[in-house]
């Protein structure tokens, strides 16, 4: 069962402290790529008739959503836990999560016999909350969403003397998800004119920034997040950092209110940045459901939310799309499967005020 851990001080001074690592490169995405491939099989680099006729472009799909834990985040937890020594796995792995990445790092964790942690913020999805559970890890609730479970995540490792690991800021997992870019140039002889990538943390878009822009520079990356949780996008356009609201977004794994300084740095070589709707997403999961006949949740289907919205852009090119994960929970399953059905609409969206909501770049 979950836990809640309620001795926990509301904020503290500098949970992520500390000079950020060096940015990944080429030859650290390839290093990776060896790390997992004996243990991950490349995904699936897929096509249909009827996606490419909607889009009016060659389209080619990669499904992370058949990893083991439904997403694309295994490969950076496999890379980060095999270069660990046991030393210091035995001291237990401590992170926060919407999702994804705790279901991904508790099954490395499984694989290389470490305990593993995972803080997730209030409401959650129970799925998402079970599985991580299913596969080795415990849940603890805390926070009003990802950017506050995190920093209660940091307090609690502190305490215990466990390693701290966020989702986006360390650079094996960056190198780790730039192997989905390094897998899709191979799959199609890096004929790719567009790539869309969605945007969390951001771990994935520094990965497939770095590796495309060093294989295959005439393709362009477009990076996409949820209208209702743009914090990356606006950083990216106007270049200010800082923390936004997150309202409630069917593309939970996307919904991050404090920007990563980090990831970010590695994403300025992206050729664009777009946002997309609730309405947007949801068309975009039925899409792919009849067409490629594949779960995906709402992060997942953001790539393909945007390439929808720029079709007439796009037309006649060979486009790429990564669909990242297919953990969506029965609710959001049923509210994106009902055409009709009202969705949740976004707010004004400003800058966070206060300091003190500030959880650590």
């Amino acid at each position: 069962m979950p836990a809640h851990i309620d001795d926990l001080d509301e904020t503290d001074w500098g949970s992520d402290a500390g000079s950020p690592p060096s940015p990944i490169t080429l030859a650290d995405v390839k290093r990776a790529h060896k790390v997992i491939l004996p243990i991950l099989p490349p995904t699936p680099l897929t096509s249909h008739p009827l996606l490419s006729e909607r889009l009016g472009t060659e389209t080619f799909v990669k499904l992370e959503n058949v990893q083991k834990s439904g997403a694309f985040k295994i490969r950076g937890a496999i890379n980060l836990l095999a270069g660990m020594d046991k030393k210091t796995r035995q001291q237990g792995i401590v992170t926060a999560t919407r999702g994804n990445y705790g279901m991904a790092l508790a099954e490395a964790c499984a694989m290389y016999d470490a305990s593993c942690t995972v803080f997730v913020p209030e409401g959650n999805s129970p799925d998402k909350n079970a599985a991580v559970i299913a596969l080795g890890g415990n849940i603890v609730i805390k926070g009003h969403d990802f950017d506050a479970a995190w920093d209660a995540s940091v307090r609690h490792a502190r305490r215990i003397g466990a390693i701290s690991i966020h989702p986006a800021k360390r650079p094996e997992l960056v190198a780790g998800q730039g192997t989905v870019a390094l897998e899709m140039l191979q799959q199609c002889e890096g004929k790719l004119d567009v790539l869309f990538v969605p945007v969390g943390g951001g771990s994935l878009a520094a990965g497939v920034t770095t590796v495309i822009k060093a294989l295959s520079p005439h393709t362009r990356v477009i990076a996409v997040q949820a209208e209702n949780a743009p914090a990356f996008h606006h950083a990216w356009h106007s270049k200010e950092y800082s923390p936004m609201i997150a309202n409630e977004t069917i593309a939970d794994g996307l919904a991050t209110r404090v920007p990563v300084r980090y990831t970010l740095n590695m994403m300025r070589d992206l050729d664009g940045f777009v946002l997309v709707s609730e309405e947007d997403i949801c068309a975009a999961i039925r899409c792919y459901a009849q067409t490629l006949h594949q779960m995906s949740e709402g992060g997942g289907s953001a790539p393909l939310a945007a390439a929808l919205n720029m079709k007439d852009e796009l037309a006649g090119q060979r486009v790429g799309l990564i669909l990242t994960g297919g953990n969506i929970d029965r609710a959001s399953l049923q509210r994106a499967l009902q055409i009709d059905a009202p969705v949740h609409t976004p707010h004004a969206v400003p800058n966070f005020p206060l300091a003190s909501l500030d959880y650590g770049d």
